[in-house]
């Protein structure tokens, strides 16, 4: 099976700018991952969602990429998924553009 959780978007601290550790600011993710499933084990996608929120919102990641260490380190461990794609976009940084680091 594969899940994918498109524009789950909320605020936080995360840069290294002193701005962004004062300021929250909106950022995006995109996740997805694949996984055996088992009628009687299955990835309940809203807790993946409300885990990457709160761990987001809780660590104040100094680089988008620490984050995406984070969470390929804490999913892998966390569920039993086979592959994950996983993309953080922060889209109010510059002012023309998209900043995104995906692994």
């Amino acid at each position: 099976m594969k899940i994918e959780i498109k524009d789950l978007n909320f605020k936080c601290i995360i840069g290294i700018l002193d701005f962004e550790r004062i300021e929250k600011q909106k950022v995006i993710i995109d996740i997805s991952f694949e996984y055996e499933f088992d009628k009687d084990i299955f990835i309940d996608y809203s807790e993946v969602s409300s885990f990457i929120k709160k761990q987001m919102e809780k660590k104040k990641f100094l680089l988008i990429e620490d984050a995406i260490i984070y969470f390929e380190k804490e999913l892998y461990n966390k569920y039993k998924i086979n592959k994950l794609y996983l993309k953080i976009s922060k889209p109010n940084i510059l002012k023309d553009c998209i900043v995104s680091v995906s692994n």
